[in-house]
C-alpha cells in the first residue's frame, strides 16, 4: 500500500514521522495528501515525475559503465521537510563555517599565522596534495577564496545535524535542486502552496550577482564564462544548465586563449576578452604551464593573468586544501581561531591516522568505522567497515600503514531516514543533505539543498556515482 498506514520509522531518526507514527511539525499536510490518494496514484505521479526529468534532459554520466552512459538521476517524489527553526540553526552554522574556512585559506597562503600558532600542524597543510604553492603570497579579488561551497550534512540518531565534509573545489548538484523543485511543484501543487516552502529558484541570479561582484572594478558589463572540462564530465549537464540560466557563455579550455596579458574567448567575430570564470575544472587541469603539463582541458598562461588581477575565478585555485578530509578534523579549532566562537554545527567525531594512538585505534576497529582517503570524492577511496569483508579490511589496513597522512576514520553514523516510494509501498531510506553556500558581498545559504538518498535498502552510501538518488528539500 502506498500510504503511511504500515510505515515503520524504525530505530532511526525519521525526517517526516515521529517514533510513534505521528507526522512531524509541518509534515501533516503532505502525509494526509498521500494517505488520501487512490491506490496506485502515487506510483503514477512518480512515473510522471521521472518522465518529466528525462524530457528536461536531467541526466548524469556514470564513469566506467558501458551500458548507456547517460542516466536520469534517480528521484523520489516524497519530499524531505525541514522546519524553519532547524533551518535557521543550519544556516547560522554554515555561515560561520564558510567565513572561517575562507579566513583560513587567506591566512595559510599568506601570513600562515594559524600554522605559526600551532593550531593546525604545518606539515599537515604543506604536505597535502591540494595545497598549491603557486598560490602563496596571493590574495584573490575581494579576499574571497571559496565562492561556492557544498557542505555535506548528516543527521544522527539524536536528531542533531553534523557536518560530514566540506566541498570547496567544484561542488556539483545544485542543478538537481532546481529541477527537482520544478517537478515537485507539479506533483503536489496544493500541498506545496499550503506548506509555505521557501523558494530555491533564485540561485542562478544570486550566482550571477556573485560573479559580477568579482569583476575588476572599472568594468561595467563584465564578460563571464562557465569553464567546463567538456561533455564527458559527469556534471556537464549542470555546467550547461547554469550557464544558460545565468545567460553567460559556456566555454572549454580550447575556446580560450591568453593574449596581451588577458584571457580571450574565440568567437566568430574574433577575440573577446573574458573577465570572470566560474570554473568547474580541477586545479590540476587549469593551466599546463603551472599545474599538470599534460592537461588538454585548461588554458596556457591562465594563472599568470589571474595572479596579475586581470581575471577573477570562482572558486579560487588552492581552495582544495580546506576540504582535505584530514584538515576537516581541525575545522572546529579553525572556527574558534578566526571567529572566537564555538562551532554552531559540530563535526562528526574523527580519528586522524597520522597520529599513532588514533591510527592504532582505527586499525583495531576497522569493522565498525568508515575510513576515507584525504582527497577522494564521490564515495571513492573509502571503506565502510560494517559492510566490508575481512579481505577488504586487510587491504585497507595496508594502505593506512603505508600512507597514514592520507587517511581519517569516523564512526558509522545511523543516518536519518525519509519515507521513500519503493516497489511494495513506502519505506525509510537513509539521506544526507548538501546545502549550497554563495560567498559574495555577503554569505547566502540556499534554503534546502540537495537531499541525497541511498535507494538500496539499508545502504548508507548516497552518492549518485554509487547508486544514490535525490529528493526535493522543503524548508518551511
Amino acid at each position: 500500500m502506498e500510504t503511511f498506514a504500515q510505515y515503520d520509522p524504525g530505530e532511526f531518526f525519521d525526517e517526516l514521522m515521529e517514533a510513534d507514527g505521528t507526522p512531524r511539525p509541518g509534515a501533516q499536510l503532505l502525509v494526509d495528501k498521500i494517505n488520501s490518494l487512490p491506490p496506485g496514484d502515487l506510483a503514477i505521479r512518480q512515473q510522471a515525475a521521472e518522465a518529466l526529468l528525462l524530457k528536461m534532459g536531467i541526466t548524469f554520466n556514470v564513469y566506467g559503465r558501458e551500458e548507456g552512459t547517460e542516466k536520469i538521476f534517480p528521484f523520489d517524489i516524497i519530499p524531505r521537510i525541514v522546519p524553519a527553526d532547524d533551518w535557521q540553526h543550519i544556516e547560522d552554522g554554515l555561515k560561520q563555517r564558510i567565513y572561517a574556512l575562507n579566513a583560513f585559506l587567506q591566512d595559510i597562503y599568506n601570513d600562515k599565522k594559524i600554522l605559526k600558532d600551532k593550531i593546525v600542524p604545518e606539515d599537515l597543510v604543506l604536505s597535502s596534495k591540494t595545497y598549491r604553492k603557486e598560490c602563496e603570497g596571493f590574495t584573490p579579488p575581494k579576499k574571497i577564496w571559496c565562492h561556492v561551497t557544498g557542505t555535506d550534512l548528516v543527521r544522527g540518531g539524536d536528531g542533531k545535524f553534523y557536518v560530514l565534509e566540506d566541498n570547496l573545489r567544484c561542488p556539483s548538484g545544485v542543478s538537481y535542486v532546481l529541477e527537482n523543485r520544478q517537478v515537485l511543484k507539479r506533483t503536489f501543487p496544493q500541498v506545496f502552496e499550503a506548506s509555505k516552502v521557501r523558494p530555491v529558484d533564485n540561485y542562478p541570479s544570486k550566482l550571477l550577482d556573485l560573479l559580477e561582484y568579482l569583476a575588476p572594478a572599472h568594468i561595467k558589463k563584465p564578460t563571464i564564462g562557465v569553464l567546463t572540462p567538456g561533455i564527458f564530465n559527469s556534471a556537464y549537464f549542470e555546467h550547461s544548465f547554469l550557464s544558460q540560466q545565468m545567460g553567460v557563455e559556456l566555454v572549454e579550455g580550447q575556446d580560450l586563449v591568453v593574449s596581451d596579458g588577458y584571457v580571450h574567448m574565440l568567437t566568430t567575430k574574433g577575440l573577446k576578452r573574458v573577465d570572470v570564470l566560474y570554473r568547474r575544472l580541477d586545479d590540476d587541469f587549469l593551466d599546463p604551464e603551472v599545474f599538470r603539463p599534460d592537461s588538454l582541458l585548461g588554458v596556457k598562461g591562465l594563472m599568470g593573468v589571474y595572479k596579475a588581477g586581470r581575471l577573477a575565478m570562482a572558486n579560487a585555485p588552492g581552495t582544495g586544501i580546506a576540504d582535505d578530509k584530514v584538515i576537516y578534523a581541525y575545522v572546529p579549532k579553525i572556527i574558534k581561531y578566526y571567529t572566537g566562537e564555538d562551532p554552531i554545527l559540530a563535526n562528526v567525531p574523527t580519528y586522524i591516522c597520522r597520529e599513532d594512538k588514533e591510527r592504532a585505534y582505527v586499525l583495531d576497529h576497522l569493522d565498525e568505522l568508515v575510513v576515507k582517503a584525504a582527497n577522494e570524492s564521490g564515495g571513492y577511496g573509502m571503506l565502510v567497515g560494517p559492510h566490508s569483508t575481512q579481505a577488504e579490511r586487510d587491504a585497507f589496513a595496508e594502505k593506512i600503514k603505508a600512507e597514514p597522512r592520507n587517511y581519517m576514520a569516523q564512526p558509522t553514523i545511523s543516518l536519518s531516514r525519509v519515507p521513500t516510494l519503493v516497489e511494495d509501498g513506502i519505506e525509510g531510506r537513509h539521506v544526507d543533505l548538501r546545502p549550497y553556500v554563495l560567498f559574495g558581498k555577503d554569505i547566502y545559504v540556499q534554503p534546502g539543498g540537495l537531499t541525497r538518498v541511498a535507494l538500496t535498502k539499508g545502504s548508507l552510501v548516497v552518492n549518485s556515482s554509487q547508486g544514490g538518488g535525490s529528493k526535493d528539500t522543503w524548508v518551511l
